[in-house]
């Protein structure tokens, strides 16, 4: 997995502050070290309190390799594992990402063929996973079981210090020639290989191209000149010689940066890494180390190309510009932490001086793709500039954005806009989410990689406090930094990004001819043993293996009984109210569902505009400035968002809404509220030059998401056709949607959209059908709900429905049949296929969820992975629906045939107990993962699902079995005779074209 990154480290990593309530026993286990003390083949070296996030971080170095190891003791029973390698290629073959790919598939201790992707399915684990960044790669895991993460751990460092890297498993997870059809000699010889496939889906993506490029250009000296992940003209140029080079030079202790997290003893962890794996390694001189990129005597200038953007509103304005500059050395936390901060003031909130300067002037349709502050390189970096502006209007830009630095040097930052970006910090550090550990061991390990110190990184605190002196002595502090960054920096670039109608076709003709070349060159030999290792590798593909080695857990080591949620109910004159006393840090979360039942049909396509833009018009007694500067200053933001849940037992009835939500630090509680109030008693929608900017800027994210999220697209528009909600689903957040809000993009007179937002409005900005929930301390909670109930008072209308709740009865919806190309310009495909299936309380639901992870696991992921390239699949179960998926896939209409083959599989009962087993164990997997305090009662609030429905399919799980499968896959989907749907985002198909039973659809 490729995994890059584009906000301030410091704020980033604290916006995942785990739960306060706690007792210290693992903080308490590691203070009884000091340094210089000796353990299991480690010396101590430094112990550092960080009391903002509740841990204390142990930092060690292991005498014999020089490996360097981090502990943060928490007790948080989530534990992470991480051990990382500074990644630094200097070409763009993507060795370290199909190394991250083929390390994974075979050990010395595990010789399966991919025990990683077997342990999905015999692990608890919370996070599994593994990323290639710009210059590291990294093998994270966490897990809540002890003996999970004991399992995974040894087979983590087996496969990153002993992998097998067989060639033909670079074949599959690099790249290979190979004939289309693996079994036809006569059949052309094309490219293939997960890496190859998945980054012509990424470079498929404009934004992506613009990103890379922009990274490339600023820093071309080094390792950040390339492309870590691969560039499909160069991954070709890569062997497999050179593949196992890479990994002696890099995959070496001498090169790694250990990292555990949690309540785990720290002696257990170390103990096990020294005597099964480093004790056996010596230290080596590593020659990895990222050198200080060049400074430019004066700034340049860069273009790109890029497909044309069929979603476009306008097709003239279709140009990208962004200017970056090269800042400081990120090892320095305190300079790091103040150009985050900088780069937060300059450009994010609808009052940052770009914002207003940018934005407000609606010559784009947004931010370029490359924005703010980036601190995942050893020298950040700092960007802005527009997407989707006229070819003329590039030296506009240009001319905008040295103003506004001139501007902020000459007037500076409102001390407000100060006080919120540093009210944002203290709410990041209390607000909780579920993996903490893993969010540290990311977030730390780009200073850490380049041997800075991530103890020093983590103190807020610290920060804060000389961040808050630096500005009383010197009030210009932050002045003085925007002119020696910005006005005074010649390392800096422009890249501009035109369309060329040509761009896929010469893509496609460089493909072929790079092809061509290889090809002209094959002896008869050299073609023989092609067609030879394709029958190997597909042997190898489709041969049973015994997969004792690895270890697992077993059903029996879970707990029967599911976690309960405890929340309580109560009224404020007939409105409902849902509450949870929960250890929330001194946050509270409120959050509200309002029905849309009675908003007229006519309306509900501009629902989700509307949840896009309600908390960012003005409001009550705000403009939209002084709006968004009340939330900064206040809270953790305001939104909302279209909501749609099912009836649990009854097909085509749903309920569905916008639901609101906010959270904040206690003693700002009213004030939050407040602002609520406002919104919902005196919305704006008066200033159409803001709702412009507002709307071009909704419609572009959902343009932009297509590349990026195409198998969601795919399996919404797939399900649409089958029942009620996936209809409303499809209109709401599918490629009806994207289509809908480019035509209203395109509208330069929005008199009749300001009237339809106000209607909007009328049906739902009040009591009639709204609910309440709020999650607060114990402490707090009697005066939360004080304010909760004053708040509701003061709103308009009166609760009309006494759960606070309706379904819609679609009984006019009738499945029909589908099959749906939406013709863009990708160079990969995503496919879905979507069967009837039943709701949640249906005791077939459950059966259907395990067959769905069955599916994924056991033969999907080897047919249209491993066999067909493809970067991801799977099947799932929910909505009323069981939907198959392809992601990046370089085939169409093959991988359906696939879902077919995966039914018969499936329906044969070509498949064991233990298959059944870790399918279950994928299900408790995602069912078993925690839930922060801020969420707990979210499932029964927003999908009506009680502890006792959670219980009864805990219950069914278990007992699911081989029979039970075979009878779902043969009810639902091999002799179902209600209709399917079929959709995929492609390129131009011949064969659809050809099928009169397809429906193509062009923008």
């Amino acid at each position: 997995m490729r995994f890059l990154f584009s906000k301030a480290q410091i704020v980033r990593i604290c916006r995942f502050q785990q739960w306060r309530a706690y007792s210290r026993a693992a903080q308490d286990a590691v203070r009884r070290l000091k340094e210089g003390d000796k353990l299991h083949g480690y010396t101590v070296n430094k112990l550092t309190e960080i009391p903002e996030l509740y841990l204390t971080m142990v930092a060690l170095q292991h005498e014999a390799t020089g490996a360097q190891h981090l502990h943060a003791a928490r007790d948080d029973d989530n534990n992470t594992f991480s051990v990382a390698f500074r990644t630094t290629p200097l070409d763009s073959s993507g060795v370290p990402h199909i190394l991250e790919h083929t390390t994974l598939c075979g050990s010395r201790t595990f010789p399966v063929r991919d025990p990683f992707f077997k342990m999905l399915s015999r692990s608890l684990a919370t996070f599994m996973n593994a990323f290639t960044a710009y210059d590291w790669t990294m093998y994270p895991f966490s897990t809540q079981n002890p003996q999970d993460f004991r399992n995974l751990l040894a087979v983590y460092l087996d496969a990153v210090f002993y992998p097998t890297l067989r060639e033909l498993d670079f074949s599959q997870e690099g790249w290979r020639l190979e004939h289309k059809d693996p079994q036809d000699k006569s059949s052309p010889l094309v490219f293939k290989g997960v890496v190859y496939n998945e980054m012509k889906g990424v470079f498929s993506s404009s934004h992506d191209l613009f990103a890379q490029a922009a990274h490339n250009s600023l820093l071309p000296s080094h390792t950040y000149g390339v492309v870590s992940g691969g560039d499909p003209a160069h991954i070709p140029n890569l062997t497999w010689e050179q593949l196992k080079d890479f990994h002696q030079t890099h995959y070496h202790p001498s090169n790694s940066r250990f990292f555990t997290y949690g309540s785990f003893p720290l002696d257990e962890h170390l103990k096990f890494i020294n005597e099964k794996y480093l004790q056996h390694f010596k230290q080596i001189s590593v020659n990895t180390a990222v050198p200080l990129e060049p400074r430019w005597p004066k700034p340049k200038l860069s273009e790109v190309t890029c497909p044309p953007d069929p979603m476009a509103p306008d097709p003239q304005k279709q140009t990208t510009v962004a200017v970056s500059f090269l800042l400081q050395n990120i090892t320095d936390t305190f300079e790091a932490f103040t150009m985050s901060i900088i780069g937060d003031l300059l450009v994010n909130g609808e009052t940052a001086p770009f914002y207003r300067s940018l934005l407000e002037a609606n010559i784009g349709s947004g931010y370029s793709p490359v924005l703010g502050y980036d601190g995942h390189t050893k020298e950040a970096t700092f960007s802005v500039g527009l997407q989707g502006i006229k070819e003329e209007d590039v030296d506009k830009v240009r001319q905008i954005i040295n103003e506004t630095f001139n501007t902020v040097i000459q007037e500076g930052f409102e001390q407000k806009r100060i006080d919120a970006v540093l009210h944002k910090i203290e709410l990041s550090l209390k607000h909780q989410t579920g993996n903490f550990g893993l969010a540290l061991a990311v977030g730390a390990i780009s200073t850490w990689i380049h041997d800075g110190d991530p103890s020093q990184l983590l103190q807020i605190n610290k920060h804060v406090q000389m961040f808050q002196t630096k500005l009383k002595e010197n009030p210009r502090f932050l002045q003085e930094k925007v002119q020696q960054y910005f006005e005074e920096n010649c390392h800096n670039l422009t890249l501009t990004m035109k369309p060329d109608g040509e761009y896929e076709k010469k893509r496609q003709t460089g493909e072929e001819e790079r092809l061509a070349n290889l090809v002209t060159k094959l002896s008869d030999i050299d073609r023989e043993q092609i067609y030879t290792r394709g029958q190997e590798l597909m042997k190898q593909q489709m041969s049973t293996e015994d997969f004792s080695c690895l270890p697992t857990l077993r059903l029996s080591d879970l707990d029967p009984k599911i976690k309960p949620e405890v929340v309580k109910t109560t009224d404020f004159n007939g409105l409902p109210v849902m509450y949870s006393a929960q250890p929330t840090n001194e946050v509270t979360y409120v959050g509200f569902v309002s029905s849309i039942d009675d908003v007229p049909s006519h309306l509900k396509m501009y629902v989700p505009l509307f949840c896009s833009i309600i908390t960012k018009m003005g409001a009550g007694p705000y403009d939209f400035k002084s709006l968004s500067q009340e939330m900064d200053l206040y809270t953790g933001g305001l939104s909302a968002a279209p909501h749609l849940s099912p009836h649990l037992a009854t097909p085509n009835e749903y309920e569905q809404g916008v639901f609101f939500r906010s959270n904040c630090l206690e003693q700002n509680t009213e004030k939050m509220l407040n602002l609520w109030s406002h919104i919902f008693k005196s919305p704006d929608f008066s200033d159409t030059n803001r709702l412009k900017t507002l709307v071009q800027m909704h419609a572009s994210e959902l343009a932009n998401s297509l590349a990026a999220a195409g198998h969601s697209y795919a399996m919404t528009h797939a399900a649409s056709c089958l029942n009620a909600v996936s209809h409303a689903r499809e209109n709401f957040s599918g490629i009806s949607q994207v289509s809908f809000m480019k035509k209203i993009a395109e509208s330069s007179d929005l008199t009749e959209l300001v009237s339809h937002l106000q209607e909007i409005s009328k049906h739902l900005l009040n009591k009639n059908r709204l609910r309440l929930m709020v999650n607060a301390t114990p402490e707090a909670m009697d005066s939360m709900l004080s304010m909760v109930d004053k708040f509701s008072r003061d709103l308009p209308g009166s609760p009309a429905v006494p759960d606070g709740f309706q379904y819609t009865q679609e009984k006019s919806f009738t499945p029909t049949v589908s099959k749906t190309q939406f013709e863009l310009p990708f160079s990969v495909n995503y496919m879905s296929k979507s069967f009837p299936s039943v709701p949640y309380s249906h005791p077939d639901f459950p059966v259907l969820k395990v067959l769905g992870n069955l599916l994924s696991r056991k033969f999907l992921h080897r047919e249209i992975r491993e066999k067909g390239g493809a970067y991801g699949s799977g099947a799932t179960n929910s909505g009323g629906c069981f939907s198959f998926f392809s992601y990046r896939d370089p085939r169409s209409l093959q991988t359906l045939e696939v879902f077919d083959e995966a039914i018969s599989w499936a329906a044969n009962g070509d498949f064991t107990t233990t298959d059944v087993d870790e399918a279950k164990l994928g299900v408790f997997q995602q069912t078993d993962r925690p839930v922060p305090p801020g969420k707990v009662g979210r499932l029964l609030f927003l999908e009506h699902i009680t502890d006792d429905m959670r219980q009864t399919s805990r219950d069914k799980l278990f007992t699911v079995s081989q029979g039970d499968l075979k009878d779902v896959t043969e009810r639902y989907l091999l002799k179902s005779t209600g209709p399917t749907g079929v959709s995929f985002l492609g390129p131009a198909n011949e064969a659809v074209q050809k099928d009169s039973t397809w429906k193509v659809l062009k923008e």
